[in-house]
């Protein structure tokens, strides 16, 4: 599905790093969101491909990347240690600085990143999400029941691990068949790509810790740093329709977080970079090369 990339396995020193490598250009690192992999960036990468060179990888513990198991403290999985693999993938690749790009927990990602890292990243894109630490600020019954899987995926090992593994493929494949016209957003390819992946054992564990790890260990970190903000320009893109765009004002909430930050909302649902591959290219190129 990337046509002219080159795959690669990075060794960051901690885990393996699977990434696509394609184009030429300022570099451009793409993070996906949960519960996919770098496919989700098929519609949009061979197009950023013709001015960037554009890497799409696999977060620690999703798609092909390495597995670490779990810790009491799950620091494997914060959000600390998956930036920290991201930007080490970049060095090896020659990158001393990138722009970078995220959705859902990319996007996550991608904000630790740019605050731990920021003489690394020129410009920073946030697909869909406000800040983690926001999120747990505002949670009510119409959060817990419209992001359920936060509340259930962080629950102690090996509960949640135990109960999708029972069918494993049918909770996957539920996140992407809710909403109307599923099959034309997800190519049969790409759908089956994000069930081989996520529904083996060990990745199920992974994206357990993730979420664990946001409830925990990531809170600590944002507490213990919350008055450095992104200060690099930064992109916020949100759909109408999810729970955040429905709910927030998702430019006021991040400029508690980032200060220089401006954006729009997408008529889409939460799978931005699928839905609207044109609109999320012509977003992404304009802001990266202005």
């Amino acid at each position: 599905m990337f046509e002219g990339f080159e795959q690669r396995r990075v060794d960051t020193g901690e885990t393996e790093i699977n990434l696509v490598v394609g184009g030429n250009g300022p570099p451009l690192l793409l993070l996906h969101g949960y519960p996919q992999t770098h496919t989700m960036w098929h519609k949009v990468a061979p197009r950023l491909a013709a001015e960037f060179t554009v890497v799409a990888a696999d977060l620690r513990g999703y798609g092909d990347s390495g597995k670490p198991t779990g810790d009491p403290e799950h620091f494997n999985y914060s959000k600390r240690a998956m930036a920290r693999d991201q930007a080490e993938a970049m060095r090896s690749l020659g990158f001393a600085s990138f722009f970078l790009a995220g959705h859902d927990r990319g996007a996550r990602v991608s904000h630790r990143l740019t605050k731990d890292f920021p003489d690394r990243v020129m410009k920073l894109a946030t697909l869909d999400i406000i800040p983690t630490h926001r999120m747990f600020q505002i949670v009510n019954k119409d959060m817990a029941l419209n992001t359920y899987h936060w509340f259930f995926l962080s629950q102690p090992f090996d509960f949640p691990e135990r109960v999708i593994g029972g069918d494993a493929e049918h909770f996957i494949r539920h996140s992407f068949q809710r909403g109307p016209n599923w099959e034309t957003i997800f190519p049969a390819e790409a759908l089956e790509e994000y069930v081989r992946c996520s529904t083996d054992p060990a990745t199920i564990h992974a994206i357990c810790e993730d979420y664990r790890a946001g409830a925990s260990i990531d809170l600590a970190h944002d507490e213990e740093d919350f008055e450095t903000k992104v200060s690099c320009p930064h992109l916020a893109l949100w759909s109408d329709r999810g729970y955040v765009g429905r709910t927030q004002d998702v430019l006021s909430v991040w400029r508690d977080y980032s200060t220089n930050v401006r954006g729009k909302s997408m008529p889409s649902g939460h799978y931005i970079a699928e839905e609207l591959p044109e609109e999320t290219y012509e977003e992404l190129r304009s802001f990266f090369l202005e």
